[in-house]
């Protein structure tokens, strides 16, 4: 007998009992908020207790995640638990096994550790427009997310925008234009003033750039000086996935010389051809796209655009078809990651 002196005798039923896990409701974990009830963009999802680790806590998650990521378009994770990149990286693996390189670029970025990338490295004083993320492209994440390792101390917010609200603002006869003939990107590298082709395409293998560009549906021409030339037409719209909701999708407004602040688009254009340009968009057919159309595209993103200071470790979580992002320019350190996920490729080039 094992039962000690002065021991009831059911004592000893109650210490075989072993302990059981208690796994606490998702509504006991968190709440739920909006900065602005009338925008419900992002939907905003805080921890009620101090020490709740994201990573964890999304893995249990995963169904309320995407379900609400459909219906806002954007989430941002606030006050959890996230002490380094790798536990970020973690949270990003919890919700998906596809993380992304970044191939075909269009702005500078590091890779801080395996599929973490820094947000565009340009210039701090400079302003990235809103934008879907590699919409100039074949195929681009349908998920990204952003990780606030160090605020700015001034500005450095990132705009989102809900792309329900800027396709319905958006002219019907400029849509039907744009649809009909689709949206031309010209990119010439190694003219020394953007990116060079090594970097656009993490390679110095001629070969590597070929097959990928074959396989992209995008033209290609090797220029004296080892310069490169593409040429690529590409959607202006797009259709999610899921939804099957209509989005405009396309970077005419953020690719066209009249993007430049007018001292370097006067110098530029002193310099080059428009189609010579580092950069440039025009419609599909190669003509050239009004300058008034895409200030009114940019005017309708400022005018749909939310945005919010960030706090250390916040993470913001974006549908890519639904929301776009951009960048305001800042003052002091600023340190934002990004991780994209689930590439979509267009089935109709």
């Amino acid at each position: 007998m094992n039962q000690r002196a002065g021991e009831p005798a059911s004592f000893d039923r109650f210490r075989a009992v072993k302990p059981k896990a208690i796994r606490l409701s998702k509504d006991e974990l968190i709440r739920t908020e909006y900065f602005n009830a009338e925008e419900r963009l992002p939907l905003v999802v805080v921890p009620k207790t101090d020490d709740l680790r994201l990573a964890d806590w999304g893995r249990d998650n995963q169904g309320f995640i995407e379900t609400s990521l459909i219906t806002h378009g954007a989430i941002l994770f606030r006050d959890f638990v996230v002490e380094s990149v790798i536990e970020f990286q973690e949270f990003a693996r919890s919700l998906t096994s596809d993380l992304l390189d970044y191939r075909e670029r269009a702005a500078p970025r590091t890779e801080v550790t395996k599929k973490i990338f820094t947000s565009t490295e340009f210039p701090a004083d400079q302003i990235i427009p809103l934008h879907h993320e590699m919409s100039y492209s074949h195929n681009w994440p349908t998920k990204i997310w952003f990780f606030c390792a160090q605020p700015a101390l001034k500005g450095g917010r990132t705009p989102i925008a809900s792309d329900r609200q800027v396709f319905g603002r958006i002219n019907p006869d400029v849509k039907a234009e744009f649809i009909r003939k689709r949206v031309m990107y010209i990119r010439n590298y190694g003219e020394g003033v953007d990116l060079s082709w090594q970097e656009a395409f993490q390679t110095d293998n001629r070969a590597v750039v070929e097959k990928y560009c074959r396989e992209a549906h995008t033209d290609f021409e090797w220029r004296e000086g080892g310069r490169l030339r593409t040429r690529q037409v590409r959607q202006a719209v797009a259709t999610h996935p899921k939804t099957g909701e209509t989005v405009w999708f396309n970077h005419a407004h953020l690719f066209h010389v009249s993007n430049l602040p007018a001292p370097v688009r006067e110098s530029l254009l002193a310099e080059f051809e428009e189609d010579e340009l580092p950069r440039n968009a025009f419609y599909g057919d190669g003509t050239a796209i009004e300058t008034s159309v895409l200030e009114e595209i940019r005017t309708i993103y400022r005018e749909a655009s939310v945005s919010f200071p960030w706090q250390k470790t916040d993470v913001l979580m974006i549908d890519n078809f639904l929301v776009s992002h951009g960048r305001e320019s800042f003052v002091g350190p600023r340190s934002i990651l990004v991780a994209m996920a689930e590439l979509y490729t267009n089935p109709n080039l």
